[in-house]
């Protein structure tokens, strides 16, 4: 081994270090760390901040307004990408810092990889408090950044150059692996950053995380296959390590050898195209008929790459036949093992293609295929009728807006959404045409996700269309990223939804007991509630005043037409339409579980606390 070193400052050595390692599955390779936001401040600017300057032509930088937005476009890029590409993102110590918090949990909870680093106090404590240290009187080495702790999957702070070596490839080994990748943080001291060090040459050689497909094992697969062909009602519930393994045309083949159905939940939705005659849509509270009937009788059900969040299984409350067993394909043990299934830890595409082969010969019966197929067309009329707008001069609902999206999209366009009533409306309804068009973040539905997630879904897909849908609730948490967009010439498309407020927990708050407290964007009126006019913010001209190009619609018409305008256009463009609050959308075909209040004055609480109780009784634990 070669003792040649090179002296390099700490985050010199950190951004070549990265600047040389990548990913390869399949015989295809990517690199793994393909460029860093940053915002800078005290904390960063002469350490990290020097480094990207010096290593310009090997580290792209991008300039991010907020920090948890640049995590968030760090994690759309990644998601695009199917985690084998991941961005980096840096950021001054203190409030900085601290707001890399919430975009953490977000990439850990959905497990997509993003570093982030964060600088941090002197190591030294020659300059002791600094500008922005949390002081804490009994653990002096606590910093805000162990807030970031419970949130990432890799955390280290990097006291003493040596140090860097074991901790930069242990950040490096989680976040390309599938089973353990989310975020990584390396608290990075501010002094320890500027710190000269001989750096052995070896360091900077180009290297290679193989991402593995691990195959199922013998005994685990054999047990599948038993209770496969034991079943009668098997059903599948798609997630999102479909999408990531890219097993996708593996889930297909082995619907179509089988015959077994397949629901999706939001992270998986697309793992089939929507007229394949065994995609079932959605499941669990945000699902169709088809799917939560199905899921009702099913005698197995067979997760692949599902994590089953309350949200799947209607809070428990959904698989209720009375000897329902779980068949559980993932990548992770953790996920495998839920709702006592039987498990194949393996990852998605190897597992469906083993156990398809090994269950050569097998398919439901015909009377099975015939009742979904039904199902499914008696639900394909429930989504025209959502879509059907009869009057093209009338002021559209939101149902109609997805209509209208849904005839402008190509089959490779990207839709964004996370949070308020959207992601129900488009789970029940959007008809995906590809694997990547569905782009829905529900693992931490995080409002502010949409914009700063396009631009990193653009950035790792440029010649593809990306839409980012929001309403005007989640507009106002953060649509700064807006100047980013511009400034990096995306041609991001914002549909900007207006209903003066928050439209989804207004309709959850009603159905709590909670009587829209607190929900609706109005004027406060003279008995103190938020009941007065609507307030006159004008959300079309705030994005306009960030760089975009704006289309108001207010007719079904107009709204059509700008869309076409929209996809079109080669520039930042935002379609704004307010729509009718009337509902059109299709009731939650499953129950959610938000506790109600034991005892209340109020009637509206009273009535909620007694459907509640009728509901969860309902819930099973699966043993």
């Amino acid at each position: 081994m070669s003792t040649t070193t090179v002296r390099l400052t700490v985050a010199q050595a950190l951004v070549r270090f990265l600047s040389a390692q990548y990913t390869e599955r399949d015989g295809v390779r990517h690199r793994l760390i393909a460029g860093t936001w940053g915002i800078f401040g005290h904390g960063n600017v002469a350490g990290i901040g020097q480094a990207l300057v010096e290593y310009a032509d090997d580290m792209p930088y991008h300039q991010g307004r907020n920090e948890q937005s640049m995590v968030h476009a760090a994690v759309g890029y990644a998601r695009q990408l199917n985690r084998l590409s991941a961005q980096a993102v840096t950021t001054s110590i203190g409030p900085g810092a601290t707001n890399l918090v919430t975009g953490a949990a977000l990439a850990t909870v959905n497990r997509l990889p993003v570093l982030l680093l964060p600088g941090d106090y002197f190591a030294t404590r020659s300059a002791d408090p600094l500008l922005q240290q949390l002081e804490h009187p009994v653990e002096a080495d606590v910093s805000v950044n162990d807030t970031l702790r419970p949130v990432s999957r890799y955390f280290d702070r990097v006291t003493r150059p040596e140090a860097l070596v074991p901790s930069a490839l242990n950040a490096m080994r989680v976040l390309a692996d599938p089973a353990e990748t989310g975020a990584v943080t390396l608290a990075l001291p501010q002094d320890v950053q500027a710190e000269a060090y001989d750096w052995p040459e070896e360091f900077f050689a180009e290297r290679i995380w193989r991402v593995r497909r691990p195959a199922p094992d013998p005994v685990e697969l054999a047990e599948a296959v038993r209770a496969v062909r034991a079943a009668e009602r098997p059903l599948i519930v798609a997630g999102g390590g479909v999408h990531h393994s890219e097993a996708e045309n593996a889930l297909k083949a082995f619907v179509d050898a089988t015959g077994i159905p397949a629901a999706s939940t939001q992270a998986g939705k697309g793992s089939l195209r929507h007229d394949h005659p065994a995609d079932l849509g959605g499941i669990g509270h945000t699902g169709t008929a088809v799917a939560d009937d199905l899921a009702r009788t099913a005698d197995l059900v067979i997760g692949v790459g599902t994590r089953y969040t309350d949200f799947t299984t209607a809070s428990g409350t959904l698989f209720q036949h009375p000897g329902v067993r779980f068949l559980n394909l993932n990548i992770t043990a953790f996920d495998a093992h839920k709702l006592a299934a039987r498990t194949v830890v393996a990852d998605a595409r190897a597992a469906l293609e083993a156990l398809g082969e090994a269950l050569a010969g097998y398919r439901v019966a015909p009377a099975y295929v015939d009742a979904y197929r039904a199902g499914k067309e008696r639900w394909e009329q429930v989504v025209e009728a959502a879509y059907r707008a009869d009057a093209e001069d009338a002021v559209p609902t939101q149902t109609q807006v997805l209509g209208a999206l849904d005839a402008v999209v190509g089959d490779d366009d990207v839709v964004i959404n996370a949070a308020g009533s959207l992601p129900g409306d488009l789970h029940k309804l959007w008809r995906a045409r590809s694997p990547r068009q569905y782009h829905l973040e529900y693992g931490y539905s995080c409002m502010g996700y949409e914009i700063p997630a396009g631009i990193g879904v653009q950035q790792a897909a440029p010649d593809t269309v990306v839409w980012s849908l929001v309403g005007d609730g989640t507009y106002l948490m953060m649509p700064t990223e807006i100047v980013t967009a511009v400034q990096e010439g995306l041609p991001l498309k914002l549909v900007l939804i207006q209903n003066h407020g928050y439209a989804s927990i207004g309709g959850l708050s009603e159905s709590v007991g909670g009587e829209r407290f607190g929900t609706a964007y109005r004027y406060r009126a003279a008995d103190g509630t938020f009941s007065g006019p609507p307030l006159p913010v004008d959300l079309a001209a705030n994005a306009a005043s960030l760089g975009m190009d704006v289309l108001r619609a207010k007719t079904v018409r107009e709204l059509r037409e700008a869309l076409g305008t929209a996809r079109a256009s080669d520039r930042a463009t935002c379609v704004y339409v307010e729509t009718d609050p009337s509902p059109t959308a299709p009731p939650a075909e499953a129950w959610w579980d938000v506790p109600v209040a034991g005892t209340a004055s109020r009637e509206a609480a009273v009535r909620a606390r007694e459907n509640y109780e009728v509901q969860v009784a309902g819930r099973r634990r699966h043993l």
